[in-house]
């Protein structure tokens, strides 16, 4: 295992990285609940739903660890599902059909990533924009922190404001932050996962943690239950470049975003790019084989590599714990619905990302904003592919406008021109 992961290479350990695993679990184990959930709404009943994020996650997980040894865990897409929910609501086409767009939108996403398209991408991309992308997404990890627990809540007026500090789950997850920067603070190992893990005891021995059981059987997967023919003859093939775009992005983004803290990235590229593109690829297809919306590489991944991880193995512990999770589902519900106990560690997380924000040249205008505008956007749409847009498009506009259009990758341009056209036809949300 240590040969096969290169742990000494990479200069962590097994023991490191299981807690790693265990870290990152925890910390996306919510879409095992929220994804069924979002999905049923638009007809798809639950069970199948939570059979088909267990499965693409498991598949993409494995294969992230086995092929690209990079500690990033694959699952449905948050905006993802809800793009799909919303898909069935305003068009009134059944769930089947559109699970067939999801499908062909898996295959082209197969076929990109066997090609040099996305890896020349990545080398594409100039440091500025990359640095943005890391800090965007800590912003994201720690607003979303802040929303999921209550310190952040909705304001007419100024669209958020303070929470409500007379709120247990609020208070329950300001303790958990506190006690998990402690632990922190004195360099004890594995402390976001310690954290979490107290945070859970104070929760339960508090009555905000309740188990109606802890295991129970696995439901039946469902099938290829899609209608391919439908997506033809209602010709939803700007459904299918939705899709894909926001997938393929979001995945890029967010991948970059993790190998920046694992400081895998060399020279601005990404080692083994081609097997980590297809890791999230094959799940995203196999996933709407049996009832889910494209899957993508998870920004929760952080957490683990905060708390040490480093290769495959932490990916390898995700996959076999998720696997694990179709037969201890009511206990995984029961962890899931208490945001006090992962809110502290994606607050934390997002401080982590700011790091490469130093390396940024602030005082070079062209490079300066393009990457503050991803910062901006990121947490105030929620939405990492709206920021990646907003990067792409911007920087190639300054540095023709600067006189140094001839800097920039031709790729940029044309990805510039793509994310107009998918912000005006194709947004997100």
């Amino acid at each position: 295992m240590k040969k096969f992961f290169k742990l000494e290479q990479h200069g962590t350990s097994v023991k490191t990285e299981l807690l790693a695993g265990l870290t990152t679990f925890l910390a996306m184990a919510y879409i095992l609940v929220v994804n069924p959930a979002v999905l049923s709404a638009a007809g798809i009943p639950f069970d199948q739903v939570f059979m088909a994020t267990v499965i693409s996650a498991v598949i993409g997980t494995l294969f992230m660890a086995l092929f690209a040894n990079h500690p990033i865990a694959i699952a449905p897409g948050m905006g993802l599902n809800a793009y799909f929910t919303s898909v069935v609501a305003t068009t009134g086409l059944s769930y089947q059909v559109v699970l067939g767009t999801v499908f062909l939108a898996g295959l082209l996403f197969l076929l990109l990533s066997l090609t040099s398209l996305r890896e020349a991408l990545i080398r594409a991309i100039p440091d500025s924009l990359k640095y943005g992308i890391t800090g965007g997404i800590g912003l994201f990890i720690a607003f979303l922190g802040l929303k999921m627990s209550g310190i952040v809540v909705a304001n007419p007026e100024n669209l958020v404001t303070f929470g409500d500090l007379h709120r247990s789950v609020t208070l329950l997850t300001i303790l958990g932050l506190f006690i998990t920067l402690i632990l922190m603070a004195r360099r004890i190992p594995g402390a976001l996962f310690i954290g979490m893990a107290i945070t859970a005891l104070i929760g339960y021995f508090t009555g905000q943690l309740h188990f109606d059981g802890f295991f129970a059987a696995p439901p039946v997967p469902v099938f290829f239950d899609m209608d391919l023919p439908g997506v033809f003859s209602q010709g939803l093939y700007t459904t299918v470049f939705a899709f894909l775009l926001v997938t393929l992005f979001d995945t890029t983004g967010t991948l970059i975003g993790v190998a920046e803290q694992t400081g895998a990235m060399k020279n601005g590229e990404l080692p083994r790019a081609k097997s980590a593109l297809l890791a999230d690829a094959t799940a995203t297809t196999i996933g709407s084989m049996f009832g889910t919306s494209p899957t993508t590489a998870y920004i929760e991944s952080t957490t683990g590599v905060a708390a040490g991880g480093r290769t495959g193995l932490t990916s390898l512990v995700v996959g076999c714990l998720f696997a694990l999770s179709i037969f201890v589902s009511p206990l995984v519900g029961a962890i899931s619905s208490l945001s006090a106990i992962t809110a502290p560690a994606l607050i934390i997380v997002g401080c982590f990302m700011m790091e490469g924000l130093a390396r940024i040249q602030w005082k070079t205008f062209d490079e300066a904003f393009p990457a503050f505008a991803i910062m901006l956007m990121m947490p105030l749409t929620a939405s990492i592919a709206t920021g990646i847009a907003v990067g792409f498009i911007t920087y190639p506009v300054m540095k023709l406008v600067s006189g140094k259009g001839r800097e920039v990758h031709p790729l940029l341009y044309i990805f510039g021109l793509i994310f107009v056209i998918q912000l005006v036809f194709f947004p997100a949300h």
